[in-house]
């Protein structure tokens, strides 16, 4: 029976490679994010390979918005078995002495209360489906700090301990928790954000690394953790590339 699986942040990066993955497994795909072109374009392809999306405008910040989504999901003919809180970002390396406070805000509000909106108002339908799915792709930045990273350390703290929180509450109902911790991803969007549109800065993080993950690597991810039987649940996965051994030990080549 087609399920129906709602994916943040999906006009881009991470999000759009996991809601094309999700689709080739069956999926009908709710893919959920402000830019409206890029989700239409991401709808058109999906149906041209033979999977089934829709596209819903959602700014993850706004309560009206979220519970707009959740509204179009409920009136698809299909139940909604998996919620993908993949919305997020980073902004700035700054230390905390001079870290700017709106900065901080941003990624607290994108990463951790985004999560907590989208969660809150879809898991009826995910309780309700019977055998429901949350996946919050949070990051090793979630589990390890490091200079420069206190802000998007703090939310990605954050976004683990809401996943880890809710994981007890929901004992017992038919709705798992899964995390996803990726380590260092090259997409065309994230590190550009976090260095202010910096391009030359966005690529000096990459540089001399052999095969840093791209976004159909934690898509992959995804779409495995998704797709076990309902009563694995796989708290928690953490993925790097062979390059990068830990937080501050990467291999880098000349």
């Amino acid at each position: 029976m087609t399920s129906i699986a709602i994916v943040t942040g999906a006009s881009s990066g991470i999000g759009a490679a996991t809601a094309r993955r999700l689709a080739a497994e069956g999926f009908h795909v709710l893919a959920a994010a402000r830019r409206v072109e890029r989700l239409d374009a991401l709808v058109r392809e999906i149906t041209a390979a033979g999977g089934a999306a829709t596209a819903v405008a959602c700014d993850i910040t706004s309560d009206e918005s979220v519970a707009g989504l959740a509204a179009a999901a409920d009136r698809l003919p299909h139940p909604v078995t998996l919620l993908v809180n993949n919305a997020g970002g980073a902004r700035g390396m700054d230390p905390v002495a001079s870290g700017s406070v709106a900065d901080w805000q941003w990624m607290y509000e994108v990463n951790v209360l985004g999560t907590l909106r989208v969660t809150q108002a879809v898991l009826p339908l995910l309780d309700a489906s019977g055998a429901g799915t949350v996946v919050v792709i949070s990051s090793t930045a979630g589990l390890v700090v490091y200079e420069g990273g206190g802000g998007y350390t703090a939310a990605k703290h954050g976004q683990t301990a809401l996943a880890e929180t809710l994981r007890l509450e929901l004992c017992g109902r038919p709705v798992r928790v899964i995390e996803i911790d990726p380590g260092m991803v090259r997409t065309d969007e994230f590190s550009l954000l976090r260095y202010g549109g910096d391009a030359e800065k966005a690529a000096a993080v990459y540089r001399g690394v052999p095969e840093p993950l791209v976004a159909e690597d934690v898509a992959d991810c995804v779409a495995w953790c998704a797709t076990r039987p309902q009563h694995v649940n796989i708290d928690r996965l953490v993925v790097r590339p062979l390059a990068q051994a830990a937080q501050h030990k990467v291999h880098r080549v000349e």
